[in-house]
Formats: C-alpha cells, sequence, structure tokens
C-alpha cells in the first residue's frame, strides 16, 4: 500500500464541505471577522494574528505612495489573441472578464511615483486579473517601467503577487521571461536599482525571472513564494514538506529574500531603500 502524503499545507484555509464560502473578510487565519472599514484601517491586515489579507493594486499604490504622486504609465497596452486560443471559454472572453472586475486593463500597473517625496518608478501586479499571470502585456509593462527608471534615473519598486505565466499565451508568455530579464541587466547596465517586493503568491515564471533578481528583496509574512506549489512538490518527491515549505520565512532562512516587512513597515522601509540609492546609486 502507498503512503499517505499529508498535502494539509495548501488546503489547511480551504472553504468547508457543505460548500460555503467564507467572507472575504473574515481571517483565514483565525476566524475574526471585520467590516471593509475596519479592515482597511489596518491595511488589509488581521490585528489580532497579522493575517496578511490580498489587496488590489490601486489600493496597494495608495498604501505606499505618497498622495496623488502616481501618475499611470502605458494604461492603454491590451492582451490580444495571438494563438486564438480556447478551452472552456475563449481567451478574449476571460480577458474581458478580468478586466471588468478587476478595472484594469493588464495584471500590472506602471508609473512613476514618489514615496515619502524620494521618486520611484512602480511595477505592481494584481493577482485578481487571471491570478496575475504574465502575458506579452505584462512582460511589455516591466520592461517598459524598466526603461523609464533608466532614463529617470530613479529606483524600480516592484510587488509582485502571480501565479505565474499565462498559458493562454503559449511559448509567447514563456518568452517573457528571459526578456523581462534582459529588462532588468539593460537597468543595472544603465546605473539602477531594483527593488522588488514579494507578496502572497509569487510563483513560477515571475519568481524565476525578475522577482528574484532585486538589488534587494523584501516579502510580506507568510507569503507563498516557491516556483511549484508545495502540494504538486510534494506529490512528486513523494517527501514530506516541513510546515514552511515555500513560504517568505523560510526563503529568509536559505538566503532567497532579505527581509521579511509587515504591511504596516512596507512603506517606510521602502522610502529608506530609496534613500540609499538615490539617483541610481
Amino acid at each position: 500500500m502507498s503512503e499517505r502524503i499529508d498535502v494539509s499545507i495548501e488546503h489547511k484555509h480551504a472553504p468547508q464541505e457543505d460548500g460555503a464560502r467564507p467572507h472575504p473578510n473574515t481571517c483565514p487565519r483565525c476566524g475574526s471577522h471585520y467590516r471593509d472599514d475596519e479592515l482597511a484601517a489596518h491595511l488589509n491586515v488581521c490585528p489580532h494574528c497579522g493575517h496578511h489579507f490580498p489587496v488590489h493594486a490601486h489600493e496597494r499604490i495608495r498604501q505606499l505612495t505618497d498622495e496623488g504622486s502616481f501618475v499611470e504609465e502605458a494604461a492603454e497596452l491590451r492582451s490580444d489573441d495571438p494563438l486564438g486560443f480556447y478551452d472552456l471559454r475563449p481567451y478574449t472572453e476571460r480577458l474581458a472578464e478580468a478586466e471588468l472586475s478587476t478595472g484594469l486593463g493588464e495584471a500590472m500597473v506602471i508609473g512613476r511615483a514618489a514615496i515619502e517625496e524620494e521618486p520611484c518608478q512602480l511595477a505592481l501586479m494584481e493577482f485578481g486579473f487571471m491570478g496575475g499571470s504574465m502575458g506579452r502585456v505584462v512582460g511589455e509593462k516591466f520592461a517598459r517601467a524598466c526603461e523609464s527608471a533608466a532614463e529617470r534615473r530613479v529606483p524600480l519598486v516592484s510587488v509582485t503577487t502571480t501565479g505565474g505565466a499565462r498559458m493562454q499565451e503559449g511559448i509567447l508568455s514563456l518568452m517573457q521571461l528571459p526578456k523581462t530579464v534582459c529588462a532588468v541587466e539593460d537597468l543595472h547596465d544603465a546605473g539602477g536599482t531594483l527593488i522588488s517586493v514579494m507578496a502572497h503568491p509569487t510563483t513560477a515564471g515571475v519568481l524565476a525571472s525578475f522577482a528574484s533578481l532585486g538589488d534587494v528583496i523584501v516579502a510580506e509574512p507568510a507569503a507563498l513564494l516557491s516556483f511549484t506549489g508545495p502540494r504538486v512538490v510534494q506529490q512528486t518527491t513523494r517527501e514530506k514538506l516541513p510546515d514552511d515549505f515555500g513560504l517568505a520565512e523560510s526563503n529568509l532562512r536559505h538566503g532567497h529574500v532579505d527581509a521579511i516587512v509587515p504591511r504596516s513597515e512596507l512603506r517606510p522601509t521602502v522610502a529608506r531603500l530609496l534613500r540609499l540609492f538615490a539617483d541610481g546609486r
């Protein structure tokens, strides 16, 4: 008889068997309930146990940047359907649905901003847009963010939350890995800086490309930062994994990230890094 593998790490917060889905403002770790304004007042972090709820890209911009300082760039870019992809639904239909549900044209928002009066370039991902997957437009937006940061001689701050490459674009999405890696290399060649902030989850192709190339890499607490999720790894290796496999704390212990920064400390931490790397130094 084959040995049963415990895969509870990915399912410990799954919906109950009766199919009832918890309210989005219910903490999956401690079960506390919050009104929208209560959660927003704590930056979408549970004040009882510290669980970090996901935040929309626009909310992340409000939390991180000086009021009124963000100016979006390349907002007009939209994905097309290069492969005529169709699974259960056409890819174009999924894109339209993602745009309606998130209010964004793609899974990445880029633009110029200031954090504690320190100028920077931003590239933020939105998981709600098709799982924050990286297709051709996300790769192009990130490359443009690198170019803008180099031209303006300001650091680039990226915030990632993604499931990886976008399968509906096939090999074209995988080509964004070397494209974004080369964009970071060009930024570095120009004397620029990349500050990488990894939120939950940052996985697969994005983790394997630009997200891991920051001059400084910080992560939010308990964020999953792994090329492949623990359930798949356990089923493949048939080995019991540590409880914190792939989490930010494990990555810090193994030197893959430089610091774990709670959301309440993220803005002053990034501002301090911007001051350290001012003028491309």
